[in-house]
């Protein structure tokens, strides 16, 4: 008899930030989101036959996602998350970059000290000018 999944792993429950776009307002936010790490345990479990043993050879940590929907902190509507990121294993996600140093690489790739703000032209002084109001 086969043995369950879960006999493989060890589960921790941990939360995680996620950036989500709210359908309603359009505001993106991070709201905390909870998961579950399933990590794999050092050796099969007792009572495992030769298919879970070879079962047991070809798995990976990996995060279950918990939570399927999230409360805009602008407006307060639910809305669901992308099921895409549902699950995402361990190992793929100690190589991913940070956005501060990705840009930081970019930057000194590129040869920049500092990356230079965009100058927005001048706006015309007759939309700078007080109102008098209707006449």
């Amino acid at each position: 008899m086969a043995l369950d999944e879960r006999a493989f792993f060890t589960e921790k429950p941990e939360t995680r930030p996620g950036r989500y776009q709210c359908p309603k307002c359009r505001r993106t936010g991070e709201y905390p989101i909870r998961w579950i790490r399933r990590v794999k345990r050092d050796r099969p479990p007792n009572g495992a036959d030769e298919a879970d043993k070879a079962k047991f050879a070809k798995l990976r940590d990996y995060l279950l996602r918990v939570d399927d929907e999230v409360t805009c902190s602008t407006c307060g509507r639910k809305f669901e998350i992308p099921s895409q990121h549902s699950l995402m294993f361990v190992d793929q996600l100690s190589g991913l970059p940070n956005a501060e140093n990705l840009e930081r690489e970019i930057a000194e790739a590129a040869g920049d000290e500092e990356a230079p703000a965009e100058s927005k032209p001048a706006i015309p002084a007759r939309f700078t000018r007080k109102s008098t109001g209707w006449r």
